[in-house]
């Protein structure tokens, strides 16, 4: 049985099965990219529910695995040369189980750098875009008497959405024929913007054909419906 007590976020979460990858997460955007992946690729894994509205992310415990604070979170107890690997950043753990397992990556060397390319994308553009519209639009900056930031932010998160309906113009998923991490990167943030967050009259949804159509085809995928509600909430 493998021993992960030189962990500290362990002390605070134990785990049953220490043998296995642990998640720490909530089933937010970033959050489900990690637990949609593991439930795709079939892997092991107990899952620990971070609550972030009581402010668990930033506890001594979880600050030793995620200096940032922030979830999703991973300790794979059977990382690279059979030695424990604690990973954050929800991208690099989508291309680390990527890679691990070889599956939803592709192996040619320019699929794989056009895929990663999608991931950094989302990382760095869709996903704060849409993140920020949310708080503005749905939460407590919706009360801001100056709309300026939320139509500044629904603006780029237009543009954004607009890129990936080109990018899907004649393809099911984001690389053609073949369903990659890059879907699963977006797939949640996409999901929340026009659910969650109420946004889409604001970023003009009704207007997209391919998007909706691939966001229908990703929510209709059993990992994804599982992934979604991972790690189940109290």
């Amino acid at each position: 049985m493998a021993d992960l007590s030189a962990f500290p976020i362990t002390s605070r979460w134990p785990a049953k099965n220490p043998d296995i990858l642990q998640l720490y997460s909530a089933p937010t955007p970033n959050g489900v990219k990690v637990s949609i992946m593991l439930e795709e690729i079939d892997l092991p894994y107990e899952p620990h529910l971070i609550n972030i509205g009581a402010d668990e992310t930033w506890g001594d415990e979880y600050l030793s695995l995620n200096p940032n604070g922030k979830i999703p979170a991973i300790l794979d107890p059977n990382g690279p040369d059979g030695k424990p690997l604690a990973l954050f950043e929800s991208g690099a753990i989508l291309l680390y189980l990527a890679e691990k397992t070889g599956k939803l990556l592709p192996a040619n060397p320019a699929g794989r750098y056009e895929t990663i390319q999608w991931v950094m994308w989302q990382m760095g553009g869709l996903g704060p875009m849409f993140g920020q519209l949310g708080f503005f639009h749905k939460f407590a900056g919706k009360d801001y008497e100056d709309k300026r930031p939320r139509d500044r932010y629904a603006k780029e998160s237009a543009r954004l959405i607009r890129v990936l309906e080109t990018r899907l113009g004649g393809r099911d998923w984001i690389m053609g024929d073949e369903y990659t991490i890059a879907d699963i990167a977006m797939l949640g943030w996409v999901r929340n913007l026009i659910g969650f967050y109420g946004a889409g009259e604001l970023v003009q949804y009704n207007e997209l054909k391919h998007v909706p159509r691939w966001l229908e085809r990703g929510l209709a995928r059993p990992a994804v419906d599982r992934g979604l509600t991972i790690p189940a909430r109290s």
